[in-house]
């Protein structure tokens, strides 16, 4: 049995013209209601003429198009003002009038484009219905027909503001999608950079390397395999990266690195020929989340900068775990040559800034005053991912 809470979301599924169809009918069936009878829709002052067979036609003329008054509002406006005109021309004045305001809200809330047009139509109909009415000896005057006019006016500004409303919202989504979409590049933007940089250098100042062990087989063996290795790395990490950001096609269960994982980053780094110096001093907290994956991102894009711009230079790789944050100094004495460096962007030092400093956290990276380079970053460890 189909619970009553679901009706709704059922009715939704239904086209529009359906859900617009017993509106349409519960006017074409109040004419018949003597309870109405006595509220007719009477303009120009006209005298009544009894029902008749015609009458049905036009109360199907001013009704049964509101069946269709979201879908195709100018067609619904234009039927419904042609079976009102009829109606006060033969002076049938029935209630199926009413649908006229009706029609004038659905027209100014879903018509999109030449809102103005259907406006000038309308108006300039209304005054040819208005001058006909005269000639038949309507006594309503220039003011009655103006007051009509200023009443019919009140639903179509109603349906311009829902209009306006919908339209603005629209918009916000919009810039919001935007806004949202911009982000999500700049995510994976700096991800990627992130997760290659750091491995293809390695693998770049691997291979200048090589070029010159030729002359010492075990050597070049031995840089050979740390290049494949590294290589193997890089395709490991763009596979769990590619699983992120599409989690549809992920086949096992992608890992985000945390400073556990630094003693592998700074044995690759030695393996690079980078001499690194690590220390660290106490224990992580038990779920630190963005900010153990920012630690390690801070020391990977140090590492990666060591390699490109002080190969073979000392480093220094300094990570405490204080009460409530991780505090990480990367150091070069910068005494190495940068000649294996592939270049680079400046997207990682800034990328690493935005990355702690949304995390409330401090970020710095500069020359130090007796020469070479020194990359500091304070992370509070209270932020779960």
């Amino acid at each position: 049995m189909i619970k009553l809470r679901r009706l709704p979301d059922l009715w939704r599924q239904w086209p529009v013209t359906v859900r617009d169809l017993p509106l349409a009918l519960a006017f074409a069936l109040a004419v018949i209601v003597p309870a109405l009878e006595q509220q007719r829709t009477q303009l120009g002052g006209l005298p009544d003429r009894p029902y008749d067979a015609l009458t049905v036609g036009v109360v199907a003329l001013e009704c049964l198009p509101l069946a269709v008054r979201r879908r195709w509002p100018v067609v619904c406006l234009a039927l419904v003002f042609l079976g009102f005109a009829i109606d006060q021309l033969r002076g049938y004045h029935t209630t199926a009038g009413a649908a006229l305001a009706i029609a004038l809200f659905s027209a100014a809330a879903y018509v999109e484009r030449h809102r103005w047009v259907v406006v000038g139509l309308a108006s300039a109909a209304y005054v040819a219905l208005a001058i006909s009415l005269d000639r038949l000896g309507s006594v309503e005057g220039v003011a009655g027909f103006t007051t009509f006019y200023l009443l019919m006016a009140l639903p179509w500004g109603v349906g311009a503001w829902l209009h306006q409303n919908r339209a603005a919202e629209a918009e916000r989504r919009r810039h919001v999608e935007e806004v949202t979409r911009a982000a999500e590049r700049t995510r994976i933007a700096r991800e990627l950079h992130d997760v290659v940089t750091h491995h293809v250098t390695a693998m770049v100042v691997q291979a200048e390397a090589a070029r010159y062990l030729t002359g010492a087989p075990d050597r070049l063996d031995q840089t050979l395999t740390a290049i494949t290795g590294t290589g193997r790395r890089a395709v490991g990490d763009l596979r769990q990266l590619l699983d992120l950001l599409n989690p549809d096609h992920s086949t096992g269960d992608p890992r985000t690195p945390s400073v556990g994982d630094l003693d592998t980053l700074v044995n690759q780094t030695r393996q690079a020929g980078q001499p690194v110096e690590f220390v660290r001093k106490g224990t992580p907290a038990a779920a630190t989340g963005s900010a153990e994956v920012a630690a390690y991102r801070v020391v990977q894009e140090a590492l990666t900068n060591a390699l490109k711009y002080a190969h073979g230079s000392r480093t220094t790789v300094h990570v405490h775990h204080g009460k409530g944050e991780t505090t990480v100094e990367i150091s070069t004495d910068g005494s190495g040559s940068g000649s294996a460096s592939p270049g680079g962007s400046g997207r990682g030092l800034a990328g690493l800034r935005e990355r702690v400093t949304v995390l409330g956290g401090d970020f710095s990276a500069g020359a130090q005053t007796g020469g070479g380079f020194l990359v500091r970053a304070r992370i509070p460890a209270g932020n779960p991912s």
